[in-house]
């Protein structure tokens, strides 16, 4: 019966997924972030210098217990450890795979127009935050969707959000998280499964009752350490391989706009496949627009809504233009240069060579040998899957919050457990395509709220640009 329903299902979902992802989605998110490059006047680069003064200038890996939310820098810690998630890793690799290397340059064009996408949200999310008496705050899209619409409208938009981020990241989400972390500490160090689950959900349990100052202590000093050793690692890699790293920017710039050169087939399609899986895996790799990471950044405790904007972009940056982007370079400068196994090798035979799985284990691999490559690969896939679980379960909490009051908190945190659990002793294709499809429809409400807010936004960088005129 299961089964059946599961045979039945699967195609469909797979369906939906490729026509939201190849063309709603990508129309939508690519137009906000053009919208609200052109409203802001280009903020990610007239502003960008300011938030990397305001993430690095006076970092600590303690910010302190606060009174109610968050410091700065760990909202947007909370919020980097949603977005470095396995998809920096697979992600990047499945691109690369189905557009060949010219999918990174469409990634990074389409972060840069993200990076004006998530200021908005930011903004937004402060903008319309509540806070009860005791100073607990909730924020997020639904409130923003609220504020954009009033009445049965903005209900049902708000709703449909909020029940899509349940399901997409409290649930589903975590469970595909915590899969990939099982299968990979399995096949690294021959641990079971079921006991990674087990030590998952005591580590998860313990962080998700503390609620959102245990939960900010804890990211604010993981995610710069995953991001310390997985970017060593990736140095160290592009140091031997450092002649054929200008062939690899190279072969990134050439094949995005001469795909069919690696892909094959015709022009038109191999430049298709090469924007659409950029664009694809590109959006849900730095998350802008999907509505996630606002629920991170209402925490913030800043002055101004627009100092948490400019903090967020550099999240984006981070996600993007960093971390991605070395794995990426580590991928082509080993595997796709002179001397590597896909060298003058079309994305089809490729596929049947590696696949996005094992891509990044083998390039990794083949400078630091198959075994430490694999283990390598399975300590950062731990760290970047665990974080995301306990970001997207926070996010998932501020909406059952939304919906059915505090009392639910619990009951959620126990389910969300459970789902930690299983997804370390099964796997199921059709739960990683119902995460996927929930998470493409998140988009589509939290962007139609982003297009009727607009002069809320481009008030906020006014008033910035204004106080930055009053102190010279």
């Amino acid at each position: 019966m299961i089964e059946s329903l599961e045979a039945f299902l699967y195609p469909k979902v797979c369906d939906i997924n490729t026509y939201l992802s190849n063309y709603v989605l990508i129309f939508l998110l690519v137009s906000v972030g053009l919208w609200y490059s052109i409203k802001t006047r280009f903020i990610q680069i007239r502003c960008f210098g300011e938030g990397m003064k305001k993430v690095f200038g006076n970092l600590k890996l303690r910010g302190g217990r606060q009174e109610s939310g968050m410091s700065s820098f760990q909202a947007l810690a909370t919020a980097i450890a949603a977005q470095v998630g396995t998809g920096n890793i697979v992600g990047a690799s499945g691109a690369i795979l189905a557009g060949g290397p010219g999918a990174i340059f469409w990634m990074w064009v389409i972060a840069f127009f993200g990076m004006a996408t998530i200021y908005a949200e930011a903004t937004l999310a402060l903008k319309t935050r509540v806070v009860d008496k005791d100073g607990t705050i909730h924020g997020g899209p639904v409130y923003y969707i609220t504020t954009a619409f009033k009445g049965g409208f903005g209900k049902f938009l708000s709703t449909f959000f909020a029940v899509a981020t349940i399901l997409a990241l409290g649930f589903m989400g975590c469970m595909v998280q915590s899969n990939s972390i099982g299968s990979n500490m399995e096949a690294a160090f021959g641990i079971p499964a079921w006991i990674v689950g087990v030590i998952l959900v005591v580590v998860c349990g313990f962080i998700f009752i503390g609620g959102v100052q245990r939960l900010a202590a804890v990211t604010e000093k993981l995610v710069p350490v995953m991001a310390a050793i997985f970017l060593l690692g990736g140095l160290v890699i592009l140091a031997v391989r450092i002649r054929y790293v200008p062939a690899t920017f190279a072969m990134i710039f050439r094949y995005a706009f001469q795909p069919q050169a690696i892909i094959g087939g015709t022009f038109g399609a191999a430049l298709k496949a090469a924007v659409s899986q950029g664009a694809k895996r590109g959006l849900f790799s730095n998350e802008a627009g999907m509505g996630s990471t606002p629920h991170a950044h209402a925490q913030a405790n800043v002055a101004h809504p627009h100092d948490q904007g400019v903090v967020a972009m550099i999240g984006v940056f981070i996600d993007t233009f960093v971390v991605l982007t070395l794995n990426a370079l580590v991928i082509i400068s080993t595997l796709y240069a002179e001397g590597g196994p896909l060298h003058d090798c079309g994305a089809a035979a490729a596929s049947t060579v590696l696949n996005k799985a094992n891509l990044a284990q083998t390039a990794f691999g083949s400078v630091f040998g198959e075994s430490f490559g694999a283990i390598f690969v399975a300590v950062c896939l731990l760290f970047f899957a665990f974080s995301t679980i306990l970001s997207w379960n926070l996010f998932g909490k501020v909406n059952v919050i939304y919906l059915f009051g505090k009392k639910a908190a619990v009951v959620y945190s126990v389910i969300a457990m459970a789902f930690v659990f299983l997804g370390t002793v099964m796997s199921n294709d059709l739960v990683w395509e119902l995460t996927d499809m929930f998470n493409n429809l998140m988009v589509i409400p939290n962007a139609i709220a982003l297009f009727a807010l607009t002069k809320m936004v481009v008030k906020s960088v006014k008033e910035a640009d204004e106080r930055t005129l009053s102190k010279k």
